[in-house]
């Protein structure tokens, strides 16, 4: 599908943000929990200290490090996580996913009542002006927010962007399939179309593409842009790579005590392999299209007629991705590790248990790797202790919120979405360590992603395509890369 969207940029002004236009109803006049507060404002020393008090087989140095790693292309992140616990009541978070265009500042609510502008603004004092400092590339341009999902919340930054650094924001959709997009590059340079039809160039931009972003923004971009693409290709939207990332990071990790959790994961599989490795899990298994997002191309499988079901969709891609499926204890994946199952939300009044994930927001800081805001989402359905040939397990386990509609617009579930306010909080039934143990989770994810962002380019700061085709040789992607 193909989509002429809007000609021009929107040119947004210093004193345009209005609250209301930036988060749901439902978080806007929302009291913060005091724990979620109280976390997000708890001193890195304070929280090493304690997690190295519950996990005394870590190395409070090589935490240390890790938690002031210096991001130098995945500088702004927010990973999935599931509450999840073994047979024998071990608990941990588990990293689904690492976003490179992470949602969540619109269900945040504010930390200070005072502070209308929330984390919108300290993700803009914290990470995107301090990335603009010793541009290497003097370009005399302007400043611009390019999206092709979530105005709500991109408009935001572009509002709040446009008050700290007291210069006019370009606002500038740019999709996918757009046949004359507003956005263009030249010699490595964005430039955005004007109201006055004219391209202007920018100097640096802060984007939030989430679909198939490296088909339109460049590898070598003169233009500094947070997330470079480099972040998507390296794991932030691509779960093959992230999954190797972690594996490799996790051998770096392991002689300290840490690791990175995550499902089962293999990688590299093609379409006719699928069946084979769900029987390996047990009959139940997720299978996902490693460059997919917003809950697209993940499926859920834990009957025979879900499996038929996949295989008989047609993919742009070759390969996949197979992980252990963490359901309820009974229809979880067996792996070498034992069975995870899901913790749950807080029984309702109906006795029911809701899967929920919890998405914790993070970005880079002159004082290290910090917390932004988090907030979690629910599945439509209740867990359910014996899967029946009809079930559908997506219902019971997909937590996403977007919804796609036929025209290719996006909309939003927020019938789901578990504020981590005075009321909805205390339904997930987690507490400070919990919250600690995700946001370390979401560091070491970023960090294993970053580094192997540095990986993909050589000392000239050229691609390294060789060595990406080797760690995810798929054609369908290769092809859409745009490099220059």
């Amino acid at each position: 599908m193909t989509t002429k969207t809007l000609k021009s940029a929107v040119v947004i002004q210093p004193g345009e943000f209005e609250a209301h236009n930036h988060w749901y109803p439902k978080a806007l006049n929302a009291t913060i929990h005091p724990m979620i507060n109280f976390f997000l404002n708890l001193e890195q020393e304070r929280i090493i200290t304690r997690y190295c008090h519950m996990h005394p087989m870590v190395n409070a140095e090589k935490l240390r490090e890790i938690l002031n790693h210096k991001a130098r292309y995945f500088q702004w992140a927010g990973a999935d996580l599931l509450n999840v616990t073994t047979a024998g009541g071990k608990r941990q978070m588990v990293v689904i996913e690492n976003n490179s265009c992470p949602s969540g500042q619109k269900s945040m609510p504010l930390m200070d009542d005072n502070q209308e502008q929330g984390s919108y603004r300290l993700m803009v004092e914290r990470t995107f002006k301090p990335y603009l400092k010793n541009l290497r590339h003097k370009i005399k341009g302007g400043l611009a927010v390019v999206y092709d999902k979530n105005p709500m919340e991109v408009s935001g930054y572009a509002r709040v962007i446009a008050d700290v650094m007291q210069e006019p924001v370009y606002y500038v959709p740019f999709f996918k399939d757009d046949t004359d997009p507003p956005v263009r590059f030249q010699d490595g340079v964005m430039y955005v179309r004007n109201e006055a039809e004219q391209f202007v160039p920018i100097r640096a931009a802060f984007r939030y593409l989430t679909q198939k972003p490296w088909n339109r923004l460049p590898l070598h971009s003169k233009t500094r842009i947070l997330n470079p693409v480099v972040a998507c290709l390296a794991g932030g939207r691509n779960k093959m790579v992230a999954a190797k990332a972690y594996d490799i990071f996790n051998a770096e990790l392991q002689p300290n005590g840490l690791k990175i959790n995550t499902p089962e994961t293999i990688w590299d599989v093609s379409k006719n392999e699928v069946p084979l490795w769900v029987k390996k899990m047990g009959g139940h298994a997720v299978v996902k299209v490693p460059y997919s997002n917003a809950g697209q191309g993940v499926y859920t499988i834990v009957t025979e007629d879900e499996l038929d079901r996949f295989m008989e969709l047609d993919f742009d891609y070759n390969l996949f991705i197979v992980q252990s499926l963490i359901g309820n204890y009974n229809w979880s994946s067996t792996t070498s590790t034992g069975k995870l199952y899901h913790v749950g939300t807080v029984p309702n009044q109906k006795n029911h248990s809701f899967v929920a994930d919890i998405r914790m927001m993070v970005s880079a800081t002159p004082n290290g790797i910090r917390p932004l805001c988090t907030y979690a989402r629910r599945a439509e359905k209740p867990l359910i202790d014996n899967i029946k040939d009809s079930t559908n397990s997506w219902q019971m386990l997909g937590t996403n919120l977007s919804i796609k509609n036929p025209d290719g617009s996006w909309d939003s579930d927020t019938n789901r979405l578990v504020l981590m306010d005075r009321r909805d909080f205390n339904r997930l039934g987690i507490g400070l360590d919990d919250l600690i143990e995700a946001y370390i989770q979401t560091v070491l994810s970023m960090v294993a992603i970053d580094k192997m962002a540095q990986t993909l380019f050589n000392k000239q700061g050229k691609f390294r395509m060789r060595l990406f085709k080797s760690l995810n040789n798929d054609p369908g992607l290769i092809d859409e890369i745009k490099i220059d």
